[in-house]
């Protein structure tokens, strides 16, 4: 399977620069890697508390409207 971001991070560690200097260009792989990372887990975080709202309204929409503890019987004996 074909991963863009790994590729990226490949042929950023395989450029030839003016300066071969291998810890800097590891270090901006590095860099960038763990901002994709961040950023993923983020989105899942977000992901995951949306759906626990939804949840939660879904859950408490039956409770939304008033319950009475007096039944039926309790009504119509203080009708009379």
């Amino acid at each position: 399977m074909h991963d863009p971001f790994e590729q990226s991070l490949r042929d950023m560690l395989n450029k030839p620069q003016a300066q071969s200097n291998d810890d800097a260009s590891l270090d901006k792989v590095l860099k960038k890697a763990n901002r994709q990372v961040g950023a993923g887990a983020l989105f899942g975080l977000f992901g995951r508390a949306l759906e626990s709202v939804l949840i939660a309204l879904s859950s408490g929409s039956e409770h939304i409207k008033p319950v009475s503890n007096l039944s039926a019987k309790d009504i119509a004996n203080k009708a009379e």
